[in-house]
């Protein structure tokens, strides 16, 4: 992971963790001590050799600065590290055994693939935990009203209970894909030099069974050394549940706008502050999960790219993922928590929401005057109507009601009580009740 004081701002500390150095090198040597233990078991390596290879699983005898310098030649770490813990078993009887029948990218791969798992059940917990704070914030606000707005123009009413259900609901397919995504990619990595294990002979499917036990992965059906799809939907289920994140993000930012106002960033000191303006409150959590969104496409794109591998080894497109997946799975985890932080903390004003709704002079509800008058007149003569109507209610800036008043075509079908109540943003919310209903598992979802 890049250690610029930038990349502080898109990783948690976990994935920081998850994804640093000294985890991957533990992560390789976790794997040549599973690989150890698994030889042994079948005669392959002599009594001993796997304790010698655990008491160095914690890579404290690593030259990091020599590893550097000699995986540039190499065009991996593995060679390098091998060659430093050979030295460090040179009078063990494991020496003689290291990474026996193994190749460089099992031991890449799977060690991702257990860093990736840590990962993973991050991203799970954090996922879980923004849920349950969206599912509080729907209930508390089923019924706070504020204005629908398509194409940034305001729009039939809504409620901040029903917008929020939709990242909710979103949230929670995300979830039971990267279960899937998953399931289909946290697998063992064990091939050899070309994916037939063939230095291990008759041995080949029992150390292969005992060392993905060791290391609590499954078996796959077949090597998967350049067959690369299961890593790549996981980095593009990482991308469609940023891209799900940075929709919440850009909502609510912009509802944040000086002029809308109508909710906001918990207030805490320092944060959102500007280094000229004293008085403003930015919404930095929402920028921070929007850049993340923003970075995602390419990262999931290098992905795709990266697919067409060559034969039983990729030149090039290979290595293009390395830090590519482990940099989605931090921009993701930076995110999810940074929308639970926004969710948890949000600020709302629903006075001011109300203020906006009204602020149109009831021309937001033209489609509901429409709708009335359809069922009396036709469509297309009713449409024109109240287009008429919020024409001349925009020109001369009366409230909608006054001017359908005042047209005989209207009132020849729809009194004046009528008008109000088809002009009321309460009366016009459709199915919000039961949609939330069915969002929140209510009983009466159905009803």
């Amino acid at each position: 992971m890049d250690d610029g004081l930038n990349a502080l701002l898109f990783a948690s500390p976990q994935m920081r963790e998850i994804f640093c150095v000294e985890r991957q090198l533990r992560c390789m040597l976790q794997f040549e001590w599973a690989l150890m233990a698994a030889l042994e078991s079948h005669g392959l390596a002599e009594e001993g050799s796997a304790a010698a290879v655990a008491a160095l699983v914690d890579g404290g005898f690593v030259d990091r600065e020599v590893l550097r310098q000699e995986a540039v030649a190499a065009g991996n770490v593995v060679i390098p590290l091998l060659r430093q813990l050979q030295q460090q078993l040179s009078s063990t009887p494991a020496a003689r055994a290291l990474h026996l029948g193994a190749t460089s990218q099992d031991v890449l791969d799977t060690a991702l693939v257990l860093q990736l798992r840590e990962a993973v059940a991050v991203l799970q917990d954090t996922a879980r935990k923004l849920e349950m704070a969206l599912t509080r914030k729907v209930a508390t606000h089923a019924r706070t009203l504020l204005s629908g707005r398509t194409w940034l123009q305001g729009a039939p009413p809504t409620t901040l209970g029903l917008k929020l259900a939709g990242t909710l609901v979103a949230l929670r397919r995300h979830r039971a894909r990267l279960q899937a995504a998953a399931q289909g990619a946290l697998v063992l990595q064990f091939g050899g030099a070309v994916g037939t294990l063939s230095v291990l002979g008759e041995h080949a499917a029992g150390v292969e069974a005992d060392l993905a036990q060791h290391l609590q992965l499954p078996v796959a059906e077949l090597p998967w050394h350049t067959q690369r799809d299961g890593l790549v939907e996981l980095a593009a289920t990482l991308g469609v549940l940023l891209g799900s994140l940075g929709k919440l993000a850009r909502d609510l930012a912009l509802l944040m706008q000086t002029e809308v106002a109508e909710v906001a960033e918990a207030k805490q000191a320092g944060k959102g502050g500007s280094s000229t303006m004293p008085h403003k409150q930015n919404p930095v959590g929402c920028a921070a999960v929007l850049a993340a969104a923003t970075r995602a496409p390419g990262l999931v794109a290098t992905m795709l790219a990266a697919m067409p591998q060559e034969h039983e080894r990729g030149l090039g497109n290979w290595q293009a993922e390395w830090e590519t997946l482990p940099e989605l799975c931090s921009l993701a985890g930076m995110a999810l928590q940074r929308s639970l932080e926004v969710v948890e903390g949000l600020q709302v004003n629903a006075a001011r929401m109300r203020e906006n709704l009204d602020a149109s002079l009831g021309r937001n509800m033209a489609e509901a005057v429409s709708a009335a008058l359809a069922a009396r007149l036709d469509r297309v003569t009713a449409h024109e109507l109240v287009r008429r109507a919020t024409a001349m209610s925009q020109l001369r800036g009366t409230p909608l009601g006054e001017v359908l008043q005042q047209m005989p075509e209207v009132t020849a079908h729809l009194d004046a009580e009528q008008i109000h109540r088809l002009l009321d943003p309460e009366n016009y919310l459709g199915s919000t009740a039961r949609f939330l209903a069915r969002v929140l598992g209510e009983n009466d979802a159905d009803a």
